[in-house]
């Protein structure tokens, strides 16, 4: 499941949500994993542009990934501004063996900092400022993988 947000995610209400919906599907394994704006650079939040196609794509490849293995993978990010202490990423993964859920939240997390259609921008002052300095380029975006 892929949800995407306006705004800052609810973090405690989504990984409930979440644990409901599987509560009967027989996982022995659980491991969530939150992002969390942190203050740097003088910032006053963070804000996110989505290229959805492309992240519904990737996303799509990990929920193959996860059901070779008895898994599935849950993802929550925002769009727009997020403000500092505020969530903007929140995945999880549920799997009938710890271990395998272990491994496969570290890559996917991993894989999507690498991999997302995501631009992030600081909030400083009122303006709204490309990361470029922590910002990783898609391997053959094209276009896409541009700085703005």
């Amino acid at each position: 499941m892929l949800e995407l947000h306006n705004g800052a995610l609810h973090v405690s209400e989504i990984l409930a949500r979440w644990c409901d919906e599987e509560a009967r599907n027989n996982y022995g394994a659980y491991i969530p994993f939150v992002g969390t704006v942190r203050s740097e650079d003088s910032i006053d939040g963070l804000s996110f542009d989505i290229y959805e196609p492309i992240l519904e794509n990737w996303f799509s490849a990990w929920q193959f990934k996860a059901k070779e293995v008895g898994a599935i993978v849950k993802m929550a990010h925002s769009r727009g501004d997020v403000m500092l202490h505020e969530s903007s990423y929140i995945a999880a993964v549920f799997s009938p063996k710890r271990r395998v859920a272990l491994e496969m939240i570290d890559s996917f997390v991993e894989d999507f900092k690498a991999s997302a259609p995501i631009w992030k921008y600081d909030l400083k002052g009122g303006n709204r400022i490309y990361a470029a300095d922590r910002s990783t380029p898609i391997k053959n975006s094209g276009l896409l993988g541009k700085k703005s």
